[in-house]
């Protein structure tokens, strides 16, 4: 009986290594040989996720094809990831990916590692902050006071709490975008609003626009749901978005949906115009391509910008925009509360079809939220999470500078992360060097489709301090590492002591 649940091909597999080796080693790094190089590929995709475990790769002579080398060097590539636990096979079955007895499954997101390897580990995988108390104590507090009454009910609320709905309804009419209730969808957090627009209007094998790099773990959701992404290239530095190139893209793929974060752009943090937004939303009403626009960073500016008017205000019907906003980001990644804004008939079919999903979002949460949102609560956890944000980015920037002067990165006026060029290094080699030295850092690929973006790392601002001071002496101390070849020299993990 096969062992593998899904299968790379041999043109895919071809693709993501092509990526690596574009990407120059190091000055002076010792070149390996051809299999060593391809097993060493191999094995770093399937450590960072983007090649799953028990993945069926392509028979030994497809693989020499599509790369253009010797069978021979497939057979001995195969054969040492076999022996170090990385390869499976079997006569008959062909040969599926592993991981060594004793090694943690790779993670195909960017989820936060467990609390307990935080004492030797810093983690700048995922771009969270702790809560802004006392501000979760209060809202929590507040939301069991509101709660007796709904604890009588059965609790179901598959389109939210009413209260809940028509506050975010209110909220988008105060920023000059009249909105009823009747268009608010309240979700488990953005990635469960985004998931259920998916599957609703998606559907497998229909063609996603997505912005080149974006958001790791939505690139992910939308893969598994079946979809085939069409990356759209974003404009050089902090520009936002090519208009040209999302216009022929809109027009040529035709794709059902496309996906956007146009507020502090995740990775790369730029800020979309009003010019931009205008033009986007006009080009996907003409192709007929459905609009999501993803808002959860919308409130995060760290600077003194004038903030351009939301997509949605460019389609106030909901017609053509879809709006995906939530608390995780600007307030608290525990506080799993999203929500949708669309017109009243997407929302009514998205409430009919989430019956078979999860059925609704925990009432607590909802509630609290809610205080936050009518006491006046919100806009003061959220100032006390921009001060934070601001120290730490400044700190890391600086760290990072003086660090590794050698690599580029503009630096965003908002939003939580850092979209880094690593001075020609592998961004995956990086990644893996970082275990070695006791930090996790995310490589440019995971934000890009099919091996993009291999010279790059994404940096959150969630390290501050002499945190930061360590996190960037660390990534020093990996990309020594890289440049040489993978020799530690003496390198290893240090607890930090704050």
């Amino acid at each position: 009986m096969a062992q593998w649940t899904s299968a790379v091909g041999a043109a895919q597999l071809a693709r993501l290594l092509k990526s690596q080796q574009d990407r120059p080693a190091g000055a002076g790094a010792r070149r390996p040989p051809a299999y060593r190089a391809l097993a060493d590929g191999v094995r770093l995709l399937v450590l960072e996720g983007r090649v799953p475990v028990a993945a069926r790769l392509p028979a030994e002579r497809e693989l020499a094809l599509s790369l253009s080398v010797s069978r021979t060097t497939v057979a001995a590539a195969y054969e040492a990831l076999r022996a170090e636990g990385f390869l499976e096979s079997r006569r008959g079955a062909g040969s599926w990916t592993a991981v060594p007895a004793g090694n943690p499954v790779p993670a195909r997101g960017l989820e936060p590692l467990p609390p307990e390897t935080l004492g030797s580990m810093i983690d700048l995988g995922c771009a969270a902050l702790p809560a802004p108390e006392p501000w979760l104590t209060r809202a929590v507090q507040g939301a069991l006071e509101e709660l007796p009454p709904y604890a009588h009910t059965h609790g179901d609320y598959p389109a939210g709490l009413p209260a809940l709905r028509a506050m975010i309804a209110e909220r988008y009419s105060a920023r000059g975008i009249p909105t009823m209730p009747e268009q608010i969808m309240v979700t488990t957090g953005a990635m469960g609003a985004i998931d259920a627009i998916c599957h609703l209007f998606g559907g497998r094998g229909e063609r996603i626009a997505v912005e080149s790099p974006s958001y790791a773990n939505i690139l992910q959701l939308m893969r598994e749901a079946g979809a085939r992404l069409v990356p759209v290239a974003m404009a050089d530095g902090l520009a936002g978005w090519d208009m040209d190139r999302w216009r022929q893209v809109l027009r040529d793929a035709a794709p059902r949906i496309a996906y956007v974060v146009a507020d502090f752009h995740n990775p790369t943090g730029a800020l979309a115009d009003d010019d931009q937004r205008r033009s986007l939303v006009e080009a996907a009403r003409s192709a007929g391509t459905v609009l999501v626009a993803d808002e959860t960073m919308s409130e995060l500016w760290l600077d003194d910008v004038r903030m351009p008017r939301p997509v949605c205000g460019f389609d106030p019907g909901g017609s053509t925009v879809i709006t995906v906003g939530s608390a995780s980001k600007a307030f608290w990644a525990g506080m799993r509360i999203g929500w949708v804004r669309a017109a009243p008939d997407v929302v009514r079919s998205l409430v009919a079809a989430r019956a078979y999903a999860d059925l609704g979002t925990p009432v607590l949460e909802q509630l609290a939220v809610n205080w936050l949102f009518s006491t006046g609560g919100w806009e003061q956890a959220v100032e006390l999470r921009r001060r934070q944000a601001r120290g730490n980015r400044d700190d890391l920037v600086a760290a990072v500078r003086r660090e590794l002067p050698e690599w580029e990165f503009a630096v965003p006026e908002g939003g939580l992360t850092l979209w880094v060029r690593a001075g020609g290094l592998s961004g995956s080699r990086l990644a893996e060097a970082g275990e070695r030295v006791g930090l996790r850092v995310p490589s440019g690929p995971r934000f890009g489709v099919d091996g993009a973006f291999e010279g790059y790392v994404r940096l959150p601002f969630t390290a501050g301090g002499a945190l930061a001071d360590e996190a960037a002496m660390r990534l020093a101390a990996a990309a020594r590492i890289v440049e040489s070849g993978g020799t530690a020299g003496g390198e290893g993990p240090r607890t930090f002591v704050a």
